[in-house]
């Protein structure tokens, strides 16, 4: 990109609403994954065998996660991607959980749970990682 070419502004500023906010905009199934870090279950979710070409939002704020180019077929139940769009694009949290330790992934600008993502499972892809995303927690914006 040449200096007198400029990049279309984005707000990467915290969005903070307050629980009642998040509850009247997302519907019961998104608040319960989103703000509440619940998982919808396995093999049901409108994105875990998708192909479409595009780019995957937060659903709850809009903010650009994931491309359709870091997808891929895990068969795990849930979308799964090797990379975000970016790393400032999430934010991760140790999660213990179930007894276990993982990743929890969470969207960078609002702070919405996205899903979890692991390593070392022998995939081969390019980062040997798996971001296992809700469909709930995104929307995809189809490729022109």
């Amino acid at each position: 990109m040449s200096t007198s070419e400029s990049l279309p502004h984005v707000d990467n500023s915290p969005i903070q609403k307050s629980d009642e906010e998040w509850r009247r905009e997302l519907t019961p199934e998104e608040y319960y994954v989103l703000r509440q870090a619940g998982t919808e279950r396995p093999f049901t979710g409108e994105y875990h065998d998708t192909h479409a070409q595009g780019v995957y939002q937060c659903r709850a704020c809009g903010h650009e996660l994931f491309t359709s180019n870091e997808k891929f077929d895990s068969h795990c139940g849930w979308p799964s991607f090797w990379a975000p769009l970016a790393e400032d694009r999430v934010r991760y949290i140790k999660d213990r959980a179930l007894g276990m330790e993982r990743i929890e992934v969470r969207c960078g600008h609002c702070d919405s749970h996205l899903g979890h993502v692991f390593e070392g499972e022998g995939y081969g892809t390019p980062t040997d990682q798996r971001y296992c995303i809700n469909s709930v927690s995104m929307r995809l914006v189809p490729k022109d």
